[in-house]
C-alpha cells in the first residue's frame, strides 16, 4: 500500500501571549540565557517573543518548548 503524507498548517493569533510568557519568567527566577538554552532558541528571540515582535509565526514546537522549560500550560489550543 502507498502512503501519501499531507501537511497542515494552521495559524491562530492569541492576544498577550508574550506578556503571559515574561511574567512566567519573572516568576520562574531563572535567566532569559539559561531559559533559552533549555528551550535551544536565542537570548534575543526569547526577547522578541516576550516583546511580540515575531516577523511570521511562532512555531508551535517553540511554544511548547518555551512551556515546557517554565513548566507551565500556556492554554494554547488548535481546532481540529
Amino acid at each position: 500500500m502507498d502512503i501519501v503524507k499531507i501537511r497542515r498548517y494552521t495559524d491562530i493569533e492569541i492576544s498577550g501571549l508574550g506578556g503571559k510568557i515574561k511574567q512566567a519568567r519573572k516568576a520562574d527566577g531563572r535567566s532569559v540565557e539559561v531559559l533559552a538554552g533549555e528551550a535551544d532558541i536565542s537570548r534575543s528571540y526569547w526577547h522578541d517573543i516576550e516583546a511580540e515582535r515575531i516577523r511570521d509565526a511562532l512555531p508551535e514546537d517553540t511554544l511548547r518548548k518555551i512551556e515546557r522549560v517554565l513548566g507551565i500550560d500556556l492554554g494554547v489550543k488548535f481546532d481540529d
